[in-house]
């Protein structure tokens, strides 16, 4: 099966998928795709329309996996002979084991089951096992937890994972890496982890991957004709504005249904619009549907403006002063990059609209390019949100592209001039 593969292509396996945004950046930076594991069909939906049957594809999706959600312990149940025959033969296993039991951002949970799936990209390295891991997470990955009992300090899962990989013959870089420093208009530090084969740096004792990563940073934006600072909210989305655009019907009830920006491609774009927007000239892309906000909360919004400071969150004496409960809202600086997005839509408010960012908007700050369709319901609700994975949610799950990108890029320079 990959004996068809373009030879000069360094090949991965992603795990953990989502919709996509780790795929779509390593093939941007010329890696081939043999397959995705993604459990969530929504989120699978969007990944197979855009990396897999899209005309720009780059995986060779063997045959005898049906292109279709599943887990990794499907997989290695269903199919054990045939990735057996893989083993050596697969360049990187990359993937982002879903977090939000460590995240910082919400109420971290050291039972959250979600947690331990870690263990499954493990068993897939076990299997496979490539050259290279690629491993990405939240910050909180690398915290510790205290234990309940007896209040002593817990090794980070970090570590137990980092140690784990060690014994399968790895030597494990980790570091925490901000994406707004490679041109993605958000502040969304993550925890990265690489592995490469110990024996592939046999006498290279002291490379440091994230150093070579760091020095790669300007060249890296030069190549997308961005300037070397930070990307701000602005300059991303403010082409998506209301005020400029107006709106349309969307769906629902002609009157009291949902409603979309009627985008207009703007003549003087940004050097990030142009990036985000390359080759496409008036194509307007999907999920610019807005929120069918009530009155009350365009109110509601517009005092949250009128008192929060942009890009902090409403301290306590603000939450009673508007009457909620919820801890995390901010309101968006339209002269810096965004706060981290979450997978909740009102966590953060636009710079200058009293609503909820759309879809696109968050893409955009994801630094997905607009000719990528996301699928799926816009949101869902109650005990669904820890199982269905729509449109809000598969993008603020995601790796930003760009971020992903320069990461491909780096684990091809080590294998160019550094592995033995």
């Amino acid at each position: 099966m990959l004996n068809d593969v373009n030879n000069q292509k360094l090949t991965y396996i992603d795990l953990f998928s989502g919709c996509g945004g780790l795929s779509l950046g390593l093939g941007k930076a010329g890696w081939q795709g043999i397959f995705a594991v993604e459990k969530d069909s929504m989120a699978f939906a969007t990944f197979k329309h855009n990396l897999i049957d899209s005309q720009n594809s780059h995986f060779y999706w063997p045959s005898w996996l049906p292109q279709k959600e599943t887990t990794i312990q499907d997989m290695i149940t269903t199919y054990s002979e045939k990735l057996k025959s893989l083993k050596g033969k697969v360049d990187l296993i990359a993937g982002g084991p879903p977090c939000q039991g460590f995240s910082l951002a919400g109420q971290r949970n050291e039972n959250d089951p979600r947690n331990k799936l870690s263990e499954e990209y493990i068993k897939m390295v076990k299997v496979i096992s490539p050259k290279y891991l690629l491993l990405e997470n939240v910050r909180g990955f690398n915290s510790s937890f205290k234990n309940k009992e007896n209040g002593k300090i817990k090794k980070p899962y970090s570590l137990i994972v980092k140690a784990k990989l060690e014994k399968l013959g790895y030597k494990v870089f980790h570091n925490f890496v901000c994406s707004a420093d490679f041109g993605v208009p958000q502040k969304r530090t993550r925890f990265i982890m690489i592995g490469i084969k110990k024996e592939l740096l046999s006498s290279k004792k002291n490379f440091d991957p994230f150093y070579q990563l760091i020095g790669s940073r300007k060249k890296f934006l030069d190549s997308k004709n961005l300037p070397f600072r930070h990307i701000t909210t602005e300059e991303a989305i403010g082409d998506l504005l209301v005020k400029n655009n107006g709106v349309k019907y969307h769906s629902g009830n002609e009157i009291s249904g949902f409603k979309q920006i009627d985008y207009k491609p703007v003549l003087t774009p940004t050097e990030y619009q142009n990036v985000i927007r390359e080759g496409i000239k008036d194509l307007v892309p999907n999920s610019l549907r807005l929120a069918r906000h009530k009155e009350l909360t365009i109110k509601k919004f517009k005092e949250i403006q009128k008192i929060c400071k942009p890009g902090t969150s409403l301290n306590d004496e603000m939450r009673a002063h508007i009457g909620t409960k919820k801890q995390a809202i901010t309101v968006l600086d339209a002269s810096q990059p965004s706060r981290t997005l979450t997978t909740l839509p009102d966590d953060l408010l636009h710079y200058c609209e009293p609503r909820i960012l759309t879809v696109r908007e968050m893409a955009r700050i994801q630094s997905f390019p607009d000719t990528f369709k996301i699928l799926g319901k816009y949101t869902t609700g109650g005990d669904r949100r820890t199982s269905e994975c729509p449109r809000y949610t598969q993008i603020g799950n995601a790796v930003p592209p760009f971020l992903a990108e320069a990461l491909g890029l780096l684990i091809k320079d080590i294998e160019d001039h550094y592995a033995e």
